[in-house]
């Protein structure tokens, strides 16, 4: 009789011609799951309703032409009821299917390496992770945002240290903690504020996947030590030896039971329900054919082996202290492994152990139904699927190099490293330890820790400028007024606010920072010129052209145009150094509204316009000075004030934006104006066109600033970004309720004073509903 809470086989399922990469549970029907290949197809399985407890293949898909590495399922929607099937494959590509036809609905091309792994997110989004080193966040049948750090905006708030190796697999247990595990054989619990709370040791080789048991009390774990581990109140209760090298994959089925896939192309399920367990046949013959197995100690699972120290028989009289503990005898010339079931009360045989370091054997492994002296573990890309080598003494390395790059579509590149890694392992033709599991397989150094895990948040820091010159001061609300539409007096009374009058959004002209005083800006740039090294420092001349092109361009009646010299001195004198420059950017903010300097220096010559915003970026980096960095977001909003900055700026739209977005941790409420104002402008130019990638982006840097923004102003000049953003617009309101807005934003609602931003914050609510 089984212990209660033991997990046996429930059924073995064939169908599959190759390793089994990825499995998923389904919603569709009651008790499916789906499972992904190396022969490029996916399968839907559903429980029989006959007695044989075992699954029956309901679909099959195809439409990858190469391997394929990982499956997720997308939530139903209204146009999906039964929801979609992702999947992702070494052709760089996502095919998503549905349950009615074996073809793909549509193709997500974008990556450019093997797809390997897939997260179903909100409201239809999907997320992607590449060995191109990306992850990319997917709506429909577009990419919306190229890497996870646009999802946040661009700023990395954690980085959870702690694996010595390449990192396979993560799995939630809640919102505040998650699971890891790594190339190094450990699991690790983290909590999303950083600390590691626990590491689990019982794997002897690399870990590939995990699973979380619905109710969050255990968890499930698989590698390359050929196990499944069963984790239950901190420790493994339970380990699973299979027939097969690599155990790939595992996934929760609905009831509870465990499924796995492996390198032999079957996926067995696993259940501690007696009445889904195989029969006693059945049993018995998953036993037999793992007594059968040859274990190769160079994986790491048994560590060296000294044939003249090994008990015989009746060491297997004594019980073991642990399930899943392994014992080696000596029976004969032969060495066989034993694994203790805590279940049975008894030694399980799981297998003849072949070519240890201090053993001389005739048995060879046995590998694709061949025996070879070695079978390699390989990996050539960290984060990939590792790949077997099978050699035989007597083969030559050049050439099996040559066909295991061929038969795994590597590149040549690589045959250099595998010959050479070959004939280091198997020590001129001798019969030896391979290098450590954990080691680089072409090295067999050590590997350095390479993987991390990384939130997207925003860390906090305070800056503070003071001064006696605060370049345009009085300018926060330029272009706004009172009302921030129409002039003071539009919407004065209470009564029209009550209105549901949607006056905030969409708001499609350009927000612009107007005031300033000229006699104070010329005060200060002729102050500063006095002290300028000399390199710098301007002639009378050139400080009466600049003071020229300031009336002209501040004057509308003014008769004199700028002149192509006073654009030019000032470009060239906005490069003046960081601590003085900023009287000129204060110029260079005002001239770049007047139709002719917004035509040079935006476009005339295309690498102008690029020159311009190149320079403006380099002034707004997050150790740069506050006054530069809110005069250079302040340029690049009234750039929007002609066509030709409008169209730079849209052409730029990602540097600008992300450059931008590392301001929003600066504590400075002038900034966050600018920043809140840039982001509007964007929104408008952005409204009724179809570019959701930009979309998103704006979507996601107003949300990194809410996070950090305090000043009225600048909130409600964000909530207005983010209704002109979603405004009629499906896709983008989804989008918006991916990130969280609308939680975000709700604490708004009740703000009166000024009562702009609370009408504004409702409007933007009920457009999200």
């Amino acid at each position: 009789m089984a212990s209660p809470n033991s997990y046996k086989l429930s059924c073995s399922i064939p169908g599959h011609e190759m390793d089994v990469r990825g499995l998923a549970a389904a919603i569709f029907p009651d008790g499916a799951f789906m499972s992904v290949s190396r022969d490029r197809t996916g399968r839907v399985w559903v429980p029989n309703s006959s007695p044989d407890r075992g699954f029956t293949e309901m679909h099959c898909m195809t439409g990858h032409e190469n391997f394929v590495s990982c499956v997720c399922i997308i939530a139903p929607s209204d146009t999906y009821p039964r929801g979609l099937i992702a999947t992702g494959g070494n052709d760089h590509n996502i095919c998503v299917f549905t349950l009615d036809q074996p073809q793909p609905l549509f193709t997500l091309k974008g990556h450019k390496n093997t797809v390997c792994a897939l997260s179903s997110g909100k409201f239809g989004t999907l997320l992607s992770g590449s060995w191109d080193t990306t992850a990319k966040v997917w709506l429909n049948e577009k990419f919306v945002l190229f890497t996870i750090k646009l999802w946040k905006a661009g700023r990395c708030e954690k980085t959870f240290t702690g694996h010595e190796d390449c990192v396979r697999g993560l799995a939630v247990v809640s919102d505040l903690e998650f699971f890891s595990c790594s190339n190094d054989a450990t699991i690790r619990r983290w909590l999303v504020t950083g600390e590691c709370v626990q590491v689990y040791y019982s794997h002897t080789n690399y870990i590939y996947s995990l699973a979380v048991f619905p109710n969050g009390q255990g968890f499930v774990s698989t590698g390359e030590d050929r196990t499944l581990r069963i984790w239950k109140q901190g420790d493994c209760q339970q380990t699973i030896r299979l027939p097969a090298q690599s155990v790939w994959c595992c996934c929760i089925l609905p009831n509870g039971d465990i499924a796995v896939g492996a390198s032999d192309g079957l996926i067995r399920v696993f259940t501690e329900v007696e009445d889904r367990m195989a029969s006693p046949q059945d049993l018995q013959a998953f036993e037999d054919e793992l007594s059968k197995t040859t274990i190769d100690p160079k994986t790491g699972d048994l560590g060296d082996i000294k044939m003249e120290d090994l008990p015989g028989r009746e060491h297997l009289e004594e019980p073991g202290n642990r399930d899943g503990q392994t014992r080696l005898i000596k029976e004969g010339q032969n060495v066989e492994a034993y694994q203790w079931s805590v279940a049975d009360s008894r030694w399980m045989k799981i297998g003849d152990v072949v070519g240890g370091s201090n053993q001389q054997t005739s048995k060879k492994v046995n590998y694709e139904g061949k025996e070879y002296d070695f079978v390699f573990t390989i990996d050539i890309n960290e984060g990939g699927p590792s790949m077997k080598l099978p050699y035989n003494v007597t083969d030559d390395p050049w050439l099996t190099a040559h066909n295991f790059l061929q038969k795994n579509e590597l590149s040549p590149m690589f045959l250099d490293q595998v010959a050479n890694f070959i004939i280091e392992n198997t020590k001129g033709h001798t019969l030896g330890a391979a290098a450590p599991s954990a080691a680089d397989p072409f090295t067999g150094r050590a590997t350095e820790p390479s993987s991390y895990y990384r939130l997207l948040h925003y860390l906090f820091r305070f800056l503070t400028h003071t001064g006696r010159y605060i370049p345009g001061a009085a300018d926060n609300r330029a272009g706004f007024g009172a009302d921030p539409f129409t002039g003071e007096g539009a919407y004065s009374s209470a009564a029209s606010r009550q209105t549901s009058t949607n006056i905030y959004f969409p708001k499609t002209d350009s927000v612009t920072f107007e005031q300033a005083n000229a006699t104070q800006i010329m005060a200060k740039l002729k102050e500063l010129n006095g002290g300028a090294p000399g390199e710098y420092r301007l002639s009378e001349e050139v400080l009466e052209s600049l003071e020229k092109l300031l009336v002209s361009v501040c004057n509308p009646c003014a008769s004199e145009q700028p002149t192509t010299e006073q654009i030019s001195l000032l470009w060239k004198t906005s490069h003046w150094p960081e601590d003085i420059v900023f009287p000129v950017l204060d110029i260079l903010r005002l001239a770049v509204r007047h139709p002719q300097v917004n035509d040079s220096l935006c476009g005339g010559d295309a690498d102008d316009g690029v020159a311009l915003c190149n320079h403006l970026l380099s002034l707004m980096k997050p150790q740069g000075r506050p006054a530069n960095q809110m005069l250079a977001l302040r340029i690049l909003c009234n750039c929007f004030s002609g066509w030709r900055g409008r169209s730079l700026l849209l052409a730029q739209r990602e540097a600008v934006l992300s450059h931008a977005a590392d301001l929003c941790s600066v504590c400075n409420k002038n900034i966050h104006i600018a920043l809140a104002t840039l982001v509007l402008n964007y929104a408008g130019s952005l409204h009724g066109q179809p570019d959701l990638e930009a979309k998103a982006q704006c979507l996601s840097v107003a949300s990194a600033a809410l996070e950090s923004v305090q000043d009225k102003e600048a909130v409600f000049r964000l909530l207005v970004a983010l209704g002109t953003t979603v405004a009629s617009d499906q896709t983008a309101q989804d989008l918006a309720k991916s990130l969280g807005v609308m939680s975000q934003i709700a604490k708004y609602t009740s703000v009166t004073d000024p009562a702009k931003v609370g009408e504004c914050c409702q409007l933007v609510l009920k457009e999200l509903q």
